[in-house]
């Protein structure tokens, strides 16, 4: 047995599912089981089971999560298997189903991937064509009316507004015509190529035997029906989730997935992991009471191997403000009380460079400053948002150090997108949407005018953008001025293609030619300070970098584009930032920190208004749950009588989830109650102190 896999380290339900090879497979994976390292053991078992790794599949739902997985398979057997397995999301699954078959759904091979901001350019577009400006419609809301509608059973037939439905149909026009597939189609057409075509069906159940999918609470109708065409007999398929951790039903997540898995795949082996590793006691305690309102819910029950355990405090305030202000103070406090037994450590190499220079006082600083606990180890839960803003304002004020999380994706910056639409067009000049995105990008002649009716040419003649832009034809139809321009950027683009063709580092024609096309030298103009100027240098410099980086592993121009569009996150976001972390329920889940202070337990927040309205309380009381079993040793809950919203003072109640936790293991306190007893004994201690003075 290969090291860093013993299967005796693991507890009896653990080893239960590694063994659990053959056949439908449930586990029921409670927060903090040991659901990541029993997930990879059995995986690592299958490869020594001598089930070849091109067989196997794993699906999840991060790039972050699927790289972790195969890290650590590789950890356990041989690396060069670990490393043939499949490991990957269900977007990037789908991109290998229709690269090889979405001819067959009537698409070229070499389709294209439309990446946020070009939807809602495109979405604009069509906005504006049928008059939807003088309606002030989003293309947010268009967009997220199309994403609903695709990952439903009835298509865009279900968007009931009937200007949204028409410009739906026309942007899914629009993209097919391009070549081009959003992200939802990636599931939509992956789904339909094998529901459709018995020989593309036959092909990946063939090549994927075993078949693993983590997190299956949060998978949708459209996910679970593309598993079971990925699946054939006998259904060696194994699903890793937790139905009381189901809180995305808001994006399309169907808990009934996971609550009804023998209706898809008969007679399951059934697994419960409960030993919950990561919380003490009373937190488990708590979670444990108010899940079980939940009706309908595979039945479990989280065990703690933490016994004790500080009591989970609930805290009552008049406002907002005075609950920001203990929250702050109150960080600083228990960070005053030292670090954690557990990862009690020397100081670091800098504080003991400090000592060895005998400085007294600075000495003294520096010990006191390593025995504080991190601020990384303090997390702000909030339902929404909205609820950070005043928390922000109170750190700033008490300069505390805190990261948020949500902020602007790397793949979001502009200069981030444009490079990557050159690098698309360099690759396959006929990539419609990252073609029409650098064509005038930097301005180079090719005004809006000419462009609308490039895409008008393109659209009535039934040609690619870029064989529209090769027409001569086409060029007669436009200004003089503008065909010249278009003539030498045709001319440009096809040179760089064929020098990557032929063989050219695809690194160094990407920095070349965004250099002498002019777009490095506008982006600088166009920034308003160095420290601007700067960040997008820096952003391109990391394009090249990543690029260069995956060339050095033998993948291809293409690989890289699709892992980057399909990787819009940065996943290591927490970790490069510094501070308390201040983050919302949803966004906290899968992760643990030692101190958590979970805000907004009031009626209308949480539970959130809108799930009141459409009854969808038990998903909030999941989210709480959530929130809850994030703490490892302290947990704070507050709730407040009332909040700023909007500019305006809003009464607030107490939530209804309150009444349904395990008061056994809870410490209520009355902070306004607290300040007057404390401000009362200090009175009192004044008094007293005068007498002494005068008697003395």
């Amino acid at each position: 047995m290969a090291a860093g896999f013993d299967i005796s380290k693991l507890n009896a339900a653990q080893r239960e599912a590694v063994e659990a090879l053959d056949g439908p497979v449930l586990i029921l994976a409670g927060a903090g089981t040991g659901k990541t390292r029993t997930v990879t053991c059995r995986m690592a078992n299958l490869l020594q089971k001598g089930i070849s790794p091109e067989k196997i599949l794993a699906v999840t739902f991060t790039n972050k999560a699927a790289r972790e997985m195969q890290e650590r398979v590789a950890g356990m057997v041989d690396k060069k298997a670990a490393n043939k397995l499949t490991v990957c999301t269900f977007h990037s699954l789908c991109v290998r189903l229709l690269r090889n078959g979405i001819e067959r759904l009537g698409y070229k091979k070499n389709f294209s991937i439309c990446t946020p901001g070009d939807q809602t350019a495109l979405i604009k577009q069509f906005i504006v064509k049928r008059g939807g400006i003088r309606e002030k419609i989003k293309p947010g809301d268009v967009l997220a009316a199309i994403s609903r509608a695709k990952n439903s059973d009835k298509g865009l037939a279900s968007i009931e507004d009937d200007l949204y439905r028409t410009i739906a149909e026309d942007y899914t026009r629009e993209l097919q015509m391009r070549n081009a597939v959003d992200f939802d189609d990636l599931l939509l057409l992956g789904e339909k190529l094998l529901r459709e075509h018995s020989e593309e069906r036959a092909y990946w159940q063939e090549r994927f035997r075993y078949i693993t999918v983590d997190e299956f609470q949060d998978t949708n109708s459209l996910q679970m029906s593309l598993l079971k065409q990925m699946v054939g007999t006998p259904y060696n398929v194994c699903v890793v989730g937790d139905d009381d951790q189901s809180i995305y039903g808001w994006r399309g997540a169907e808990v009934a997935n996971i609550l009804q898995f023998e209706r898809f795949f008969p007679d399951p082996h059934v697994i419960r992991l409960e030993e919950n590793y990561r919380s003490t006691e009373a937190v488990l305690r708590v979670a444990n009471k108010l899940i079980k309102g939940n009706l309908g819910r595979r039945e479990k029950e989280l065990r703690p191997t933490i016994p004790g355990g500080a009591l989970v405090r609930l805290l009552s305030f008049t406002g907002d403000e005075a609950e920001a202000e203990w929250i702050a103070d109150e960080i600083k406090a228990i960070r005053r009380e030292g670090k954690r037994k557990k990862t009690e450590a020397k100081p670091d190499a800098a504080v003991m460079r400090l000592i060895g220079g005998g400085g007294g006082a600075a000495e003294e600083a520096a010990l006191a400053d390593a025995n504080l606990r991190a601020w990384e180890d303090f997390a702000i839960l909030f339902r929404t948002n909205t609820l950070i803003r005043k928390m922000e304002q109170v750190f700033r004020e008490k300069d505390i150090p805190y990261r948020l999380v949500g902020a602007q994706s790397f793949y979001d910056r502009r200069e981030v997108r444009d490079a990557l639409a050159y690098l698309q067009v360099i690759a396959d000049p006929n990539s419609d949407v990252a073609l029409l995105r650098i064509l005038n990008t930097p301005p180079r002649g090719i005004g809006e005018v000419a462009s609308l009716a490039l895409t008008d040419w393109s659209r009535e003649h039934e040609e690619t953008v870029w064989e529209s832009l090769n027409s001569e034809s086409f060029r007669a139809e436009v200004s003089k001025k503008a065909a010249t321009a278009i003539a030498g950027f045709c001319d440009e683009i096809q040179n760089v293609h064929d020098q990557l063709i032929g063989g050219h580092d695809a690194r160094d024609l990407l920095e070349g030619f965004l250099e002498t096309s002019g777009y490095v030298e506008w982006l600088m103009k166009n920034q308003k300070s160095d420290t601007e100027r700067d960040q997008r240098r820096q952003g391109l410099a990391d394009v090249y970098e990543s690029l260069e980086r995956t060339l050095g592993k033998g993948k291809s121009v293409q690989t890289y584009l699709e892992e980057s569009l399909l990787d819009p996150q940065k996943d290591d976001e927490l970790e490069k930032k510094q501070g308390v972390t201040l983050i919302t329920l949803h966004a906290a889940k899968g992760l643990e920190f030692p101190v958590v202070f979970l805000t907004g337990l009031e009626e209308g927040i949480l539970p959130h208004k809108r799930s009141i309205e459409e009854g969808t309380k038990d998903e909030e009381r999941r989210l709480l749950y959530v929130g809850i079993t994030r703490a490892q040793e302290r947990l704070m809950l507050t709730y407040c009588g009332k909040r700023v919203k909007w500019g305006e003072e809003v009464r607030s109640e107490p939530s209804c989830f309150i009444g349904e936790l395990d008061f056994d293991w809870i410490e209520e306190i009355d902070y306004e109650a607290m300040m007057q007893e404390e401000a009362n004994d200090d009175d009192l201690e004044d008094f007293f102190g005068g007498m002494r003075e005068m008697l003395g």
